[in-house]
């Protein structure tokens, strides 16, 4: 175990029992950061807390909390710095995605992308920033790369990750010179169950997963890139497989972006839309 720049830090971390969210538990344990997972999966926390105390020697706080949910996130922040003492870098990871047709997707599945994506994040920031502030830590919000292409039939999750830059690129400059860092990372496709679990039109769960037409990165070598970002305090973080030509192509070829690129990227043909 590294004695780094996160050496008995406290980091909590969403939805940290599976995907990005397990390899950033993992990374920040082996720099000698003191760990809370906040997660649903009630057996996998419990599996996940020991093989961190056994295998990493790390100190963990596996915490149940639905971030949907106001009071269990407050209850759990509570917990946490309680046990603690403090917070010194809150990982908003915690997210869900859809797939569907905007014309066929009930409203309850917009307001419960809403309640994970955005309202999951903003209620966990909202009862962790006293202490974050006292000790000019990092609030490190996952986004997407849908933030700067959006994906066919991801309305819901793409206007979800467009409001979390909305509300973190504003705290940043409200709590910059308080010392506090916020750092938005857009990673490109990652090797998760995130698509597998999409919601569907009528909130049932996908069971299917899109495969993309990019090379796919590994949760571990995304959570290494936001760790040495959170080393840096660094404002943003793109680590898309979709390379700077793609961005300049959407910037200047917008149109033909949108026709050609984006449905690669949301893993149909472009002939394939009414799918």
């Amino acid at each position: 175990m590294s004695k780094g720049q996160f050496y008995q830090k406290v980091v909590v971390i969403t939805g940290g029992c599976a995907g990005i969210g397990r390899a950033l538990a993992l990374r920040f344990a082996h720099a000698g950061a003191r760990i809370a997972i906040l997660d649903i999966q009630d057996e996998t926390l419990v599996a996940f807390r020991q093989q961190l105390t056994d295998k990493v020697n790390a100190e963990v706080l596996a915490l149940h909390c639905d971030v949907a949910n106001e009071r269990q996130c407050e209850e759990a922040i509570c917990q946490v710095i309680e046990h603690y003492g403090g917070i010194d870098v809150l990982i908003n990871n915690a997210g869900i995605t859809q797939r569907s047709l905007f014309a066929e997707t009930d409203l309850a599945v917009f307001r419960r992308i809403m309640d994970v994506n955005y309202f999951g994040a903003l209620h966990c920031t909202h009862f962790a920033l006293d202490s974050i502030l006292q000790r000019r830590g990092q609030i490190i919000v996952l986004s997407s790369l849908s933030g700067f292409a959006p994906m066919l039939y991801r309305s819901a999750y793409n206007a979800s990750k467009h409001a979390l830059h909305g509300l973190f690129e504003t705290l940043r400059m409200e709590v910059q010179e308080r010392g506090v860092n916020v750092m938005l990372v857009t990673p490109g496709f990652t090797a998760t169950d995130i698509r597998k679990n999409a919601l569907v039109g009528d909130g049932s769960i996908s069971g299917q997963s899109v495969a993309p037409s990019f090379k796919v990165s590994s949760p571990t070598d995304v959570a290494d890139d936001i760790y040495h970002g959170a080393c840096k305090r660094k404002r943003l973080m793109i680590l898309s497989n979709v390379n700077w030509r793609a961005q300049l192509f959407a910037r200047l070829f917008p149109r033909a972006f949108e026709r050609w690129m984006v449905p690669r990227l949301s893993g149909v043909k472009p002939a394939d839309r009414s799918s």
